[in-house]
């Protein structure tokens, strides 16, 4: 199996780290993340976002000509574990750096590439995505949100929902139905939309743990003009496909948050007490709990190593639907545990927190259903059912 030599990835991480060392600061690791930023702390997450543009530190994987540094697999891996063990936070345009462009980079014209990917890597635009409907999400063939021909360009109608980052978001990559009368998958367009446009309504979605890192979004006649098609009309299934398929070095971030969120709950356990005033790590029940969590980690940790080494050596495997399930079940599993040993403790905070947001893990990014369906029929064999 040819790998990436030794050296690969190593360069870049020694690069990263002395750079991070010189720029990164308290103000930025405080601003935490652009899903549930504040305002002010947008700001501040924007100007760390610019302060990575220019030394090429957003978007390594694309191509040089773009403002990237072509990395390979290896390289984006070693700058994801630089990222995380240094806590730097990751630029502002979560989705549309690693969907959008790729879509953008691959089906995109010149001139699209050229209006929007400088913008979206430096942040000064942020992006969502505009699939998932209320009633087509892992169905996504289904939606309904329509765009008819409207002189030379188009008419939107529809609504979507479940839009992450939507209530900041300058654009969209909308997909759409543009012709009814051919089979569901063929009669798909994918349009770039100014979310500024007169017609577009914005409604947050405030989530059980009171963020609102989702929205949904109204289209009422909404002009777009016919460069706004990215691909070809009618092929809007192979975009999406090219958007939703686009993770690569990114998967070792999935481990790298898991395995850093076990350790806390590790050392907040360690500087628990009970009633008694005996150290809670002394009850072999939540010694064994934090074991069997920290086993859980390093399963994940080893799945999404061999997806990796498949990328490497360009060889897709199934490792990507069993990365998913064991992602969500483990990030789960924490949240249960933080209640099992913390106790009271757990009732605020961020174990409050990770315990009502737990549940959303098994439909972020897939759900577990359908990853199930994916792990039966291609990996196992089993028959599709009636």
């Amino acid at each position: 199996m040819k790998t990436a030599p030794e050296s690969d990835g190593e360069a870049l991480r020694k690069e990263l780290r002395g750079w991070l060392e010189s720029n990164l600061d308290e103000r930025f690791r405080q601003a935490g993340s652009a899903l549930t930023a504040s305002a002010a702390s947008l700001g501040v997450l924007r100007e760390w976002n610019r302060r990575l543009a220019e030394n090429a530190w957003v978007a390594i994987a694309w191509p040089r000509e773009w403002g990237g540094r072509a990395a390979s697999v290896a390289e984006q891996v070693a700058f994801a574990e630089e990222m995380d063990r240094a806590e730097a936070p990751s630029p502002v345009n979560l989705i549309g750096l690693s969907n959008i462009a790729p879509a953008i980079l691959e089906h995109g014209t010149e001139a699209q590439r050229r209006r929007f990917l400088e913008p979206m890597r430096r942040g000064d635009e942020i992006w969502s995505q505009g699939f998932s409907e209320p009633e087509a999400g892992s169905d996504l063939a289904s939606l309904r949100a329509t765009a008819v021909r409207h002189g030379e360009g188009w008419l939107i109608n529809g609504q979507k929902t479940w839009n992450t980052l939507g209530l900041v978001a300058d654009f969209c990559e909308l997909l759409v139905r543009t012709d009814p009368n051919v089979p569901r998958h063929a009669g798909l367009t994918c349009l770039l939309v100014d979310l500024r446009l007169p017609g577009v309504e914005v409604r947050p979605i405030r989530t059980i743990t009171g963020e609102v890192e989702f929205a949904e979004i109204f289209f009422t006649d909404v002009e777009v003009p016919a460069s706004a098609v990215l691909g070809e009309p009618g092929a809007g299934w192979r975009v999406a496909m090219t958007t939703l398929n686009s993770e690569r070095g990114g998967v070792a971030s999935l481990h790298l948050m898991v395995r850093r969120r076990i350790r806390r709950l590790v050392e907040a356990t360690r500087l628990a007490l009970d009633p008694d005033g005996s150290p809670r790590t002394a009850d072999p029940c939540v010694r064994r709990a934090l074991a069997r969590l920290h086993v859980d980690g390093e399963l994940l940790r080893a799945l999404c190593e061999r997806a990796l080494a498949g990328m490497i050596a360009n060889r897709p495997g199934p490792e990507a639907a069993l990365t998913k399930l064991v992602w969500s079940r483990t990030e789960q599993r924490i949240a249960e545990v933080a209640a099992e040993v913390l106790g009271a403790e757990a009732l605020g905070g961020e174990w409050a927190r990770a315990r009502l947001q737990a549940r959303s893990y098994s439909i972020a990014g897939g759900t577990t259903q359908i990853n199930k369906n994916l792990v039966a029929r291609r990996v196992l064999g089993l028959p599709k059912g009636n």
